[in-house]
């Protein structure tokens, strides 16, 4: 079974930003390249930081409003120095979590989602930047064909992996879907197809309609 990584279904070349660039041109940055983020970096290429529209934004933020009607905003320390910064490393998230190429979708998703963050800088063995993944990148995985889930669920999982005829099992994916119909000769086996079912790239679900000829999980004995 091939599982997509990082390195496959990362962007590069990534928009970056020295630790130097000012305020003005990293909002130019942003609108020019249509990205709401950049990795910022030093001068050997390692990412120190990622700086957002969301960090730009406290500098508009933490001003008075013109009008009078709005009280003064009371920041934190960090914010208000976030709201008084000039350049990238200023402004900038630090530090940068960061991805390896090699990483599984579900390793990157389960940092994204432990962290809180949208996007993760992607470096080599030395800290260099060599792309950029995001949620969005992430959830490519399930644009995948119906046919070719199935296909890699038939050939690789159940006859290479696990050994069984193919007359064993019929597999229907629909829309990312998959439902299982067929046999199997001992019943602790069931969970297993399942569990490595689910693991396929783009699997949104997994039904089994699995019958087996023992009950070797140590429950009531049941013929198929």
């Amino acid at each position: 079974m091939h599982h997509r990584t990082v390195g496959e279904l990362m962007t590069r070349p990534v928009v970056q930003a020295p630790r130097e660039m000012p305020f003005k041109e990293l909002v130019g940055l942003l609108t020019e390249n249509d990205v709401t983020a950049v990795p910022v970096v030093d001068g050997s290429g390692r990412p120190i930081g990622l700086v957002s529209e969301a960090d730009l934004l406290r500098k508009s933020a933490g001003q008075t409003d013109p009008s009078g009607l709005l009280p003064v905003p009371r920041l934190e320390a960090w914010e208000r120095a976030k709201a008084e910064g000039a350049r990238a490393d200023a402004l900038m998230s630090a530090p940068a979590v960061c991805a390896r190429p090699e990483w599984t979708v579900v390793e990157a998703a389960r940092v994204m989602s432990d962290r809180n963050i949208r996007r993760l800088p992607v470096v080599d063995e030395t800290g260099r930047l060599l792309g950029i993944i995001t949620r969005g990148d992430l959830l490519r995985v399930f644009l995948r064909h119906d046919d070719a889930i199935r296909d890699e669920i038939e050939r690789d999982l159940l006859r290479r992996t696990l050994r069984l005829a193919p007359s064993a099992m019929t597999v229907d994916v629909r829309k990312g879907e998959v439902t299982l119909d067929g046999s199997v000769e001992a019943r602790s086996l069931i969970p297993v197809i399942v569990r490595l079912c689910r693991s396929v790239d783009g699997v949104v679900s997994v039904t089994e309609h699995i019958a087996y000829g023992t009950d070797d999980t140590g429950g009531a004995a049941t013929a198929a």
